[in-house]
């Protein structure tokens, strides 16, 4: 007898970062997650560009700038946390999801 099963994936959550952090610890911590994340978008584009040098990078350098501007709002953020002389707590959470 055959049975038909469906197996369902769930989701799947990472805690990537968790604590309380001096603005200094912080920024650390933010600015080596979303560097690495710059340095991604630069090898896929350039992975991208040897396989067809005329693909368009235009949406890779978009992120690596909208990455580059969130780094200055964070440092903007952190100044004004580190001026009232403040730790702040950071819950990065990862949630992966399947997609058809």
């Amino acid at each position: 007898m055959e049975t038909n099963q469906t197996f369902t994936i769930k989701d799947k959550k990472v805690k990537l970062v968790e604590g309380e952090f001096t603005p200094s610890q912080a920024s650390d911590i933010l600015h080596a997650l979303i560097d690495q994340k710059i340095n991604y978008h630069k090898i896929e584009n350039l992975q991208h560009w040897e396989q067809d040098h005329n693909k368009d990078p235009k949406p890779y350098i978009q992120r690596i700038q909208e990455l580059e501007d969130e780094k200055k709002a964070i440092d903007h953020y952190l100044t004004t946390i580190k001026k009232e002389g403040k730790k702040l707590s950071i819950d990065g959470v990862l949630t992966l999801k399947p997609i058809d």
